[in-house]
């Protein structure tokens, strides 16, 4: 019955694809900053629309998110399928983004054509402007916790086809001093410089480098000094700064001591420093049966570069989202061994015969993955111990 169901769901994502990657394509050709995607999630909504999905937009405090349910009865599992349709600022489409909402909505209409008489719901979450604000961060702090869901499932593309066993977690810091202009010449000793004390701020932080762990990365860089000219004593400057390490709790502990570090900046030249943490990211709850049970289809579907699982990732708001229920991310191969994100070669490859071949993949290896979680309750269960042990391992 399940190979049945599967056989079927793959189907229909062949059926699907001319549409899926004519969609992918509008998508790059109208890049969107986040939270602005009003193309993209009207494109992705619509679509979901036409194929009986009850749609809720502007979840979470955010007008591009949207939320679409589908149910195959009453009771059963909540199975999640999350996408991002945001560009990066400057570049476009340099991460892929533009892939994961088809892909996505390829496998929910799979799976929704498919499913057999078992209950369950299936829930489609978008999720804008990863990027730059980390919306699924914003949306668990306007309410929308995601916990509704036995699970929470994406795709990504990449050089390739393999999961993740961990992301770094990090804080960012919109960091500000306020200060007294003062002309430097004729009455420098009027003046307070801001410069001066984010100066500090910064050797503080290369200081302390010595005193970290080694997974710990700090970076740092001035984004507004005013426009001051060299003989005024700036009175603003303002910086973003950044904090990683492999745990949430290491950053958390490492604020503590940043902000000291700000503060007596601000102090050493009296000035008044605006310290405002503008997100904390989670780093992921990592789910290897999970993991198993996506690269077990991925290869019986001959996906390209089938890969173990990366063991060293930047950071990403979906980690908040496996904080709280399981996870887990596939991605898959359309640019070379190699490539990194948020590139050139991501850019050149938006819209090439081996994007859209991922789209399509990326959306059998999800619909696949899901039609097996709901007819072996068993995998649901093995994977949400997993869950359960790893999240208490993480707080010890």
């Amino acid at each position: 019955m399940l190979q049945e169901q599967i056989t079927k769901a793959n189907a229909v994502v062949d059926a699907q694809a001319a549409d899926l990657c004519r969609m992918s394509d509008a998508i790059f050709d109208h890049p969107e900053i986040g939270p602005n995607e009003v193309f993209a999630s009207g494109l992705l909504t619509d679509y979901l629309k036409a194929h009986g999905f009850q749609v809720e937009k502007g979840v979470g405090g955010l007008p591009t998110a949207f939320r679409a349910i589908w149910k195959n009865g009453e009771g059963g599992p909540n199975l999640g399928l999350l996408c991002e349709y945001d560009a990066l600022p400057g570049m476009g489409h340099g991460c892929g983004h533009q892939m994961q909402g088809p892909g996505i909505l390829g496998a929910a209409v799979a799976i929704q054509q498919a499913a057999g008489d078992k209950p369950f719901t299936l829930t489609v979450y978008g999720t804008p402007a990863e990027e730059n604000l980390s919306g699924k961060y914003l949306m668990i702090e306007h309410g929308c916790t995601f916990d509704e869901l036995d699970v929470a499932l994406m795709m990504h593309g990449g050089p390739a086809t393999q999961t993740d066993i961990k992301s770094l977690a990090i804080a960012k810091y919109d960091l500000a001093y306020h200060g007294v202009a003062a002309h430097a010449a004729l009455k420098p000793e009027a003046g307070r410089s801001s410069l001066d004390a984010m100066c500090l701020a910064f050797h503080g932080m290369e200081c302390l480098r010595e005193h970290v762990t080694d997974d710990v990365r700090l970076h740092y860089n001035i984004t507004d000094a005013g426009g001051t000219p060299a003989n005024v004593v700036p009175s603003l400057t303002r910086a973003e700064i950044l904090v990683r390490a492999n745990k949430v709790s290491a950053v958390r502990a490492l604020m503590v001591r940043l902000e000291k570090i700000f503060k007596g900046a601000a102090m050493m030249t009296e000035t008044d420093a605006e310290i405002n943490v503008s997100k904390v990211l989670d780093n992921k709850i990592p789910n290897e049966h999970l993991n198993d049970v996506l690269m077990k289809h991925a290869e019986a579907l001959g996906a390209p570069n089938c890969q173990p699982p990366r063991q060293k990732t930047g950071s990403t708001d979906f980690a908040n989202v496996m904080h709280r229920v399981p996870g887990s991310c596939i991605r898959v191969a359309f640019v070379a061994p190699g490539a990194t994100a948020h590139s050139q070669d991501f850019i050149d490859a938006g819209k090439t015969e081996a994007a859209h071949k991922a789209i399509v993949y990326g959306a059998k290896i999800l619909a696949d993955t899901v039609l097996e979680l709901v007819d072996k309750p068993e995998e649901l269960q093995a994977i949400q111990q997993e869950f359960r042990e790893r999240l208490a391992a993480e707080k010890e």
